[in-house]
């Protein structure tokens, strides 16, 4: 879904990403500056009650991500580094979204079905992705799953923006526990994969 959006954004942000190599900034600088403020903004705004202001500026700056790979195609710098750098940051995006909505709904949310949710979507969400790269660096695949990284962002940041508009904050509990169920899937499917692999390289 998310996947899909931001392939259609990459053609808006040329333009951006050529102003931004001809004014001397690097892909790597917009990666970490994208980081930063994604980081910065969750555990600041999420904690403090801000939902619907921390999840629309999330989302921005989600849907820009992109920006830093249009930049290294463009530039020719594209390659092993980048994708790693990006790679990498991103679980550090993701762990402080997840974060700052455990840390809001153990204090001032006063939800601590909602934070186990969010605590467990925090965890599993490190663990989908780690089990694709383990099986990589085997020599095997795990491209599969029912929740993909991008969609499990739209959903968090959907139901977050809703619920800092005004919506109850079940709507949030839901989702949740949705995201916490895919992405239990998701583990067990690319387990399942991995395992199908060993057997048959054996037989």
């Amino acid at each position: 879904m998310l996947s899909r959006l931001r392939g259609a954004m990459t053609r808006l942000w040329t333009p951006l990403a050529d102003a931004l190599l001809r004014a001397g900034v690097s892909p790597d600088a917009v990666t970490i500056t994208g980081t930063l403020v994604v980081v910065v903004t969750a555990l600041w705004a999420f904690p403090t009650g801000h939902l619907l202001l921390g999840g629309v500026l999330i989302a921005v700056f989600t849907l820009t991500d992109s920006i830093d790979g249009v930049m290294a195609r463009r530039s020719g710098r594209s390659g092993p580094w980048g994708a790693f750098l990006d790679s990498t940051l991103d679980r550090f995006g993701d762990g402080a979204i997840f974060a700052g909505l455990v840390l809001w709904y153990v204090g001032d949310g006063d939800s601590h079905t909602t934070a186990a949710l969010a605590l467990a979507c925090l965890v599993l969400g490190s663990i989908v992705p780690y089990a694709r790269a383990r099986a990589e660096g085997l020599g095997m695949t795990a491209a599969v799953g029912i929740a993909e990284r991008a969609d499990r962002l739209f959903a968090v940041l959907a139901a977050t923006i809703l619920v800092g508009a005004g919506l109850p904050d079940v709507v949030m509990t839901v989702v949740l526990a949705l995201l916490t169920v895919a992405s239990a899937v998701t583990v067990v499917q690319r387990m399942a994969t991995v395992r199908r692999q060993v057997r048959d390289t054996a037989a």
